[in-house]
C-alpha cells in the first residue's frame, strides 16, 4: 500500500523546493484510495470497541442487582416528580422569604440565616425546572442533544446548583452552630461575637462556596466529537472530564470530603447535643409535671405550687426552636450523607464505579436534595408557632391583636 519513501527523507535541503505540493505527493507517493480510508475508519473503530470491552471486562460485576433495576425504572419518571417538587418547592420558599421577613420575625439571627436558606432554595429549584423539563419530559428516554447549546446549558447547570448547593450547606452548619452556641454558652464571649456578626456569618458561605467549587471549572469542558461510524458527520458536543487527570481526582475529594462529609460530620455531633439538651429539658418538665407522687414534691414545697409549677413559657419556646432545627439537620443529613459517600467511593475506587455504580443515583439524589429544599415550609409551619401565627395574619387577613404578635416576640428575642 505505501512506497519505500526512504530516499525522499534522505534528499538534501537545499533541493526541497523541487518537491511537489503536499496534497499531489500524498496521492503520488501513499497513492491513497477511498477505500483505503474507509478501512483505515473500520480499523480505528475496531479498536475503539476493543478498548471498550477491555474497560468492560476490567468492570465486570460492578454495581449489579435489583436495586439498579428500581433505579433505572425510577429515572424513567424523574421528570415528572421533579418538576412537581419544584414547582411546591418554589411556591414554598417564596412564602417562607415572605414570613421571616416580617418584622416581628426578622428580630432573631436563625430566622434570617433560615431566609437565607429558603433564597438560596429557591434558586436552585427555578433554575432546575427548564432543565429538568427539557431533559426528561421535552426529550425522549433514548433521545440526547448533543449541540453546542444545550452543552454549555448543562455545564451551566453543573456549575450554578453545585454553588448554590454548597451555599446551602453551608447556611446549614452556620445554623446548627448557632443554635449549639445559643444552647451551650448562651451569655459566652462567643456568643456575643456571633450576634455582633450575625450579618458576616450568614455572608461568608456566599463567598466560600464559589472558591470550594473553583476545582469543578476546570475539570469539566465542552468537547467536540465525531461519529467513528461516519466518514462524514456533524460535530458533537458534551461535557467531558479527564478521569485519568490529578485534578479530576482532588476535586473529586474536596466535593465528598470538604463539602458533603466533613459538614455532616459536624452536623451530628451538634445534633447529638441538641437532642441531649432536649431531653434533659423533657426530664426536668417530667420532674416539675410528677403527679403520681405529690409527697416527694410536698415535703418541699406547698402541694398547691407544686401542682401549678410549670416550665417557663421561655423554656417551652426554647425547646420547639431546638427540635425544629433537629428536623432539619436530620433532614440535611439524609440528603448529603448518601451524596458524599458515593462521591468518596468514586474517588476511591475511580473509573470502574463512577463508570456503572453513580450514574444510576443521580436522579435519585438530585430528588433528595430537591426535596430537602422543598419541605422547609412544612417543618416550620409544623413546628414554629410564631412561623403560622405570622402566616395566618400575613395571607388569611386575620387580626390577633398586638398583644398575641407582641408576647411572641418578646419571647422569640429572649430565647432563640
Amino acid at each position: 500500500m505505501m512506497q519505500d519513501t526512504s530516499l525522499n527523507m534522505s534528499q538534501p535541503m537545499s533541493n526541497s523546493h523541487h518537491r511537489l505540493p503536499f496534497n499531489e505527493t500524498v496521492l503520488k507517493d501513499f497513492k491513497l484510495t477511498s477505500s483505503d480510508i474507509d478501512k483505515f475508519v473500520q480499523l480505528m473503530h475496531q479498536f475503539q470497541r476493543k478498548n471498550m470491552s477491555t474497560q468492560m471486562d476490567e468492570c465486570h460485576g460492578y454495581c449489579q442487582g435489583e436495586i439498579y433495576s428500581w433505579l433505572r425504572a425510577y429515572n424513567n419518571i424523574h421528570g415528572y416528580v421533579s418538576l412537581m417538587i419544584c414547582i411546591f418547592g418554589t411556591i414554598a420558599n417564596i412564602l417562607n422569604i415572605m414570613v421571616l421577613t416580617r418584622k416581628e420575625m426578622a428580630k432573631t439571627p436563625i430566622n434570617n440565616i433560615l431566609k437565607w436558606l429558603a433564597v438560596a432554595d429557591m434558586f436552585v429549584m427555578l433554575e432546575y425546572i427548564p432543565y429538568t423539563s427539557y431533559q426528561y419530559i421535552y426529550m425522549g428516554p433514548d433521545e440526547k442533544d448533543l449541540s453546542y447549546t444545550w452543552a454549555v446549558c448543562l455545564l451551566i447547570h453543573m456549575h450554578f446548583t453545585q454553588i448554590l448547593h454548597t451555599i446551602s450547606i453551608g447556611l446549614t452548619v452556620t445554623l446548627a452552630v448557632w443554635r449549639y452556641v445559643a444552647i451551650r454558652h448562651p451569655n459566652g464571649g462567643c456568643a456575643n461575637f456571633l450576634l455582633a456578626h450575625s450579618r458576616e456569618a450568614i455572608l461568608l458561605p456566599f463567598v466560600l462556596s464559589p472558591i470550594l467549587c473553583l476545582p469543578t471549572y476546570f475539570v469539566f469542558k465542552v468537547r467536540e466529537t465525531y461519529d467513528v461510524d461516519k466518514v462524514q458527520s456533524e460535530a458533537m458536543y458534551h461535557v467531558y472530564f479527564d478521569q485519568d487527570s490529578v485534578l479530576y481526582r482532588f476535586n473529586f475529594w474536596i466535593h465528598s470530603v470538604l463539602i458533603k462529609l466533613l459538614p455532616c460530620a459536624i452536623l451530628i455531633v451538634i445534633s447529638t447535643v441538641l437532642m441531649h439538651v432536649l431531653c434533659e429539658a423533657s426530664r426536668r418538665r417530667l420532674k416539675l409535671r410528677d403527679y403520681n407522687n405529690p409527697a416527694k414534691y410536698a415535703i418541699q414545697l406547698n402541694l398547691n405550687e407544686t401542682k401549678s409549677k410549670r416550665p417557663p413559657r421561655c423554656d417551652r419556646r426554647n425547646d420547639r426552636t431546638t427540635l425544629l432545627l433537629v428536623a432539619v439537620l436530620v433532614l440535611f443529613l439524609v440528603t448529603e450523607f448518601p451524596q458524599g459517600l458515593l462521591g468518596l467511593l468514586s474517588g476511591v475506587m475511580e473509573k470502574c464505579f463512577f463508570a456503572h455504580c453513580y450514574p444510576p443515583f443521580g436522579e435519585l439524589m438530585d430528588l433528595l436534595a430537591l426535596i430537602n429544599a422543598a419541605v422547609g415550609f412544612v417543618l416550620y409551619g409544623l413546628m414554629s408557632k410564631q412561623f403560622r401565627t405570622t402566616f395566618r395574619s400575613l395571607f388569611m387577613k386575620r387580626h390577633f391583636g398586638s398583644t398575641e404578635m407582641t408576647r411572641l416576640t418578646r419571647v422569640t428575642t429572649t430565647c432563640v
